[in-house]
């Protein structure tokens, strides 16, 4: 599906003049049964990045700034069949809304994005994008979620104490909701630097998978872990997140595929590894992604 200058200036020119076609949209986007695949995974693209400030891509700081090119890649990536979704803020679901991108999709809202990029507050996350209602309201599959769990940095106790209420009121309505637990550290410079190690992941993991008066709908997004024994720690469904790019797109596809191995996990969620690629091939990056998927399910 091709932005062409005709479909970006009527979409500039809805927003404008017909912000009720928004309502519409949703109304009228036709759902996915059910969050699985036929082959029981689940493949989505994230692009929550830039409502929390996070706009880099490797040495460009401001590579997701250009919206229309963030938009024209998240199309591309949306047209390969493998991808079963999207995983964004309202106004990037809103946009692949009216460009009619969305159906027989699953879509995921993103909640909280108060925790601005190296903000002084970036731990205390509040949520500023969709809530559970809205999640409801609009069609939408299920809710996401960051919680990044600092011990030093008090900022992190709202944060929890706010996604665990947003996994009871998404649950009651029988919502998927997907948590991406994090551990991070500051260094001496106030730096957060995120855990990898398996002791810091399982802790997160277990806190996360007790958050909220239920379970039963909660889904975990995680960082491959280089010690598959951190999935042990939950018998909820996992996602793979992408995270920050690296400098090697091979070594990222095999971390990802060794992860994807485990009983436990169900599929990838990635954003700026796919969408911005260090070839600028979007569409070949994706496929790479969902062959590596496949081989391992």
């Amino acid at each position: 599906m091709t932005l062409t200058d005709e479909r970006w200036h009527a979409l500039l020119e809805t927003r404008a003049a017909d912000p009720g076609a928004v309502a519409r949209a949703y109304a009228e986007r036709r759902k996915r049964p059910s969050l699985l695949s036929g082959k029981g995974t689940l493949f989505l693209v994230a692009a929550d990045h830039p409502a929390r400030g996070a706009l880099s891509v490797g040495g460009d700081p401001m590579a997701m700034a250009d919206r229309r090119s963030l938009i024209e890649r998240l199309l591309i990536a949306l047209e390969n069949p493998a991808v079963d979704g999207l995983l964004g803020t309202p106004d990037v679901v809103e946009e692949l809304l009216l460009l009619g991108a969305l159906h027989d999709k699953i879509v995921i809202g993103s909640m909280n994005r108060g925790g601005l990029a190296g903000a002084d507050w970036e731990i205390d996350d509040r949520f500023t994008g969709y809530d559970a209602k809205s999640v409801a309201e609009s069609g939408l599959d299920g809710g996401k979620m960051l919680l990044r769990l600092v011990d030093s940095d008090p900022g992190t106790v709202p944060t929890l104490q706010a996604c665990a209420q947003a996994v009871s009121e998404l649950a009651a309505r029988g919502l998927m909701a997907m948590v991406e637990p994090l551990p991070y550290v500051r260094d001496a410079s106030g730096k957060l630097l995120l855990q990898k190690d398996a002791v810091s992941l399982t802790r997160a993991v277990t806190v996360a998978s007790g958050i909220g008066v239920t379970s039963a709908y909660t889904w975990l997004k995680l960082p491959a872990a280089d010690d598959p024994a951190v999935l042990n720690a939950t018998t909820l469904p996992v996602v793979v997140l992408g995270g920050v790019p690296s400098a090697d797109p091979v070594a990222d596809l095999a971390s990802w595929g060794r992860t994807l191995r485990h009983e436990t996990v169900r599929g990838l969620v990635v954003g700026r590894t796919l969408l911005y690629p260090p070839d600028g091939d979007v569409g070949a990056a994706v496929e790479a992604a969902a062959k590596v998927l496949e081989a391992a399910k």
